[in-house]
């Protein structure tokens, strides 16, 4: 099999609004794994959560302030523009259409991957990408259940592995453990509170103009 040419990451969420920890996570997945690029993409509609309390037009305004002098960060709009229902593996169907030769490595929270069983046609997104799994210090993986099988099957100890096949892998890597949630900084917009230094001063400033998150 061809080595892939190049290694992107996909970091995908409603980012409603996009924050520090968001953007911590990304960046340090860039690093450490060595990425080309890590594609931010804002979902449309999304299937296992309410729905964004910003439209998907300020979400995207949000996200473009955030990154806006950051090159390793792309705004990926693939979702936004397709509307509808935001599963994954119609994303990753997309992705791999549009980049044949380059291995996809989606980038999960450890809570994201637990929910992962739940993802529709989630059997068949590891034939299209590899999963990253950020984890913090005294994580837990669990010992059985779909999970742990899916582990055991999938589990990869060597970075290069996602440089050498275009999918298949799962990785665990360490983050900085940031306890910065979109829904906490909501809550903070609402009640009169000050949420600076959750999210960067231009999207904070954003936010403040556009009156967002007020009820």
């Amino acid at each position: 099999m061809q080595r892939p040419k190049s290694t992107i990451g996909l970091l995908g969420g409603t980012f409603d609004p996009i924050h520090c920890g968001h953007l911590r996570m990304a960046l340090e997945l860039y690093a450490e794994l060595k990425l080309s690029k890590v594609h931010i993409i804002p979902c449309y509609q999304p299937v296992h959560r309410p729905e964004p309390i910003a439209s998907a037009e300020k979400r995207l305004d949000m996200i473009k302030c955030a990154i806006q002098n950051e090159p390793s960060l792309y705004l990926d709009t693939r979702e936004i523009d397709r509307k509808g229902p935001s599963y994954f593996i119609d994303t990753l169907m997309e992705l791999r259409h549009d980049f044949p030769d380059t291995s996809l490595c989606l980038l999960l929270g450890l809570d994201s991957f637990l929910g992962f069983t739940y993802w529709h046609r989630y059997t068949e997104i590891l034939n299209y990408c590899h999963i990253i799994i950020a984890h913090r210090p005294q994580f837990q993986l669990p010992d059985y259940g779909l999970i742990a099988e899916l582990l055991y099957k999938q589990l990869q100890n060597d970075i290069s592995f996602i440089h050498d096949h275009l999918a298949g892998g799962i990785l665990l890597s360490p983050i900085t453990p940031l306890d910065i949630s979109a829904s906490q900084i909501r809550k903070q917009f609402a009640n009169g509170c000050n949420p600076r230094y959750l999210l960067p001063d231009v999207v904070y400033n954003y936010i403040k103009q556009n009156n967002l998150y007020l009820d």
